[in-house]
């Protein structure tokens, strides 16, 4: 039984490796992306979703039943496409193009998710993203945060911002909701200063904490994660690495995050844990193949110290 269960949205990725070069076919989708993660840091995960019944959404298929997460919780759809997205670099960084409108798991409603094992969740992940991609979505994971909660389950929550899915005053007021029932909040900087308008790390931690999240993981991209919790409050260091595509790196931190906390209930371990994990992806192309197993983070660690270098 899945103790970890990521509720979203899967796309496949078509990542352009140099500009004007070819392009590689690869997965993405946030939460799918940190379900990955955090079976490759050991955790037992499951996956909440659904994709086509096309030639693409047996691809995720393979790729799900290959690095362990649990199936059980994706339906597939006739009548609706699996998503899929394009990456391309150029000199101010990654660009996404996204063909998403009509997605399978756009159609998700909560009349169909799977409550059994939602309810046996210890840990509910979901994204902004998810409910920005359709009322309906946006509706079932609402329904999903209920479910786990009224069990006694906990839930993760990233912010990841996308302004051309929403306009800003309704990702404002959802993720402020959403925010309120969450457990643990994963934003990063950028986003989180669109949300709240506020500024400095130290004060959208203790905004979100203020909201009842007992956990902030705040990312500041590369100055490291800010820390706040009941394990006290800490700047971690950013890892030295030679960084060459940062597209997977926020879902990389989410997923090893919650498997450490699942591992360790240290909230404080996990975010030095998921620090090391992000930075590891960033070393290769693309959102799911670079993501690190659990022995290369914990090399890391060894090498640069739990706090960076």
């Amino acid at each position: 039984m899945s103790e970890l269960l990521c509720l979203g949205e899967p796309m496949i990725e078509f990542n352009q490796t140099a500009p004007g070069g070819p392009y590689v076919q690869g997965f993405g989708g946030d939460t799918s992306n940190a379900a990955i993660a955090a079976a490759r840091q050991g955790a037992r995960v499951g996956y909440v979703s659904a994709t086509g019944r096309d030639v693409f959404g047996d691809l995720f298929d393979g790729l799900w039943r290959a690095e362990g997460v649990d199936t059980a919780g994706v339906a597939r759809m006739e009548q609706a496409p699996t998503g899929i997205y394009f990456v391309t670099h150029g000199p101010s960084g990654h660009m996404f193009s996204y063909r998403r409108s009509g997605s399978a798991a756009s159609l998700m409603r909560p009349e169909d998710l799977p409550l059994e094992l939602l309810r046996k969740a210890r840990i509910l992940h979901v994204s902004a993203i998810s409910q920005a991609i359709s009322a309906s979505a946006c509706d079932t994971v609402f329904a999903a945060i209920e479910a786990v909660k009224a069990a006694g389950g906990l839930i993760s929550y990233d912010t990841n911002l996308r302004l051309a899915l929403w306009p800003l005053a309704r990702a404002r007021a959802v993720v402020e909701a959403t925010a309120a029932m969450a457990d643990i909040l994963l934003p990063g900087l950028d986003d989180a200063r669109k949300l709240t308008g506020l500024e400095s790390p130290q004060e959208i931690a203790d905004h979100y904490r203020a909201k009842g999240a007992a956990r902030v993981a705040l990312t500041l991209g590369d100055k490291g994660v800010l820390y706040a919790g009941p394990e006290g409050t800490e700047i971690i260091a950013p890892h030295k690495v030679a960084a060459v595509d940062a597209t997977g790196a926020g879902d990389a931190f989410d997923g090893a995050f919650l498997a450490e906390f699942l591992a360790t209930g240290d909230g404080l371990a996990a975010a030095r844990h998921a620090n090391a994990a992000a930075a590891l992806a960033v070393c290769g192309f693309g959102a799911v193949a670079p993501l690190p197993q659990r022995a290369e983070v914990l090399a890391l660690l060894a090498k640069q110290g739990a706090r960076g270098a």
